[in-house]
This record gives structure tokens, C-alpha cells and sequence, in this order.
């Protein structure tokens, strides 16, 4: 998985590409310990994910948690595949979810 982090001011948007699964799930949950400090708004560019895990999706949940208490977390561009997996899941009652 390839992961693309664009910080500009308390906004910051990652960009995932390739599949977030039990094998690079502790990636990216490293890589956003560092980068969400002082963060106001994240934004996860999903155009490029071809698959999703539960241990993916515990990540995105984590992050949402945090973004609850300093800002707001927007997920954009999700495919059909990984859409329907957040509706299967009840993910879409929990996320702000742009196409």
C-alpha cells in the first residue's frame, strides 16, 4: 500500500492506494500517530484503494474517534467495492463519506 500525506496549515489529506488490510493497517496507524498533532479536518482520498480489511477499517475508525475530539474527518472518493463494505458494515453511519 502506498500512502500520500498533503499537511497544508490544521488540514491533512492522505491518500491511499493499493489494499489496507491486516498487513499495512499498523502503517498507516503509525504514520497518523505523527501526522494528526494539531490537525483540525483529515481527509482520506480513498480514489486509489482497491480493498479494505476489518484491521482497515479499525484504523479508519480510530482515526475518526480522535477527529471527534479535535476537528472533523471526511472520507472522499470511496470505489463501489469499498462503499458497500462501509454501508455492510454500518460504517456509513459513522463516517461523512463523499464520492
Amino acid at each position: 500500500m502506498t500512502i500520500t500525506k498533503d499537511k497544508k496549515d490544521d488540514i491533512l489529506v492522505v491518500g491511499l492506494e493499493g489494499r489496507l488490510d491486516t498487513t499495512t493497517a499498523p502503517q498507516l496507524e503509525s504514520e497518523l500517530k505523527d501526522a494528526t498533532e494539531g490537525v483540525k479536518e483529515l481527509v482520506f482520498d480513498l480514489a486509489k484503494l482497491e480493498y479494505i480489511s476489518s484491521a482497515g477499517l479499525r484504523v479508519l475508525l480510530s482515526a475518526q474517534k480522535l477527529m471527534n475530539k479535535q476537528g472533523n474527518m471526511v472520507v472522499k472518493n470511496p470505489n463501489d467495492d469499498i462503499m458497500e463494505i462501509f454501508e455492510v458494515t454500518g460504517f456509513v453511519d459513522i463516517f461523512t463519506i463523499e464520492k
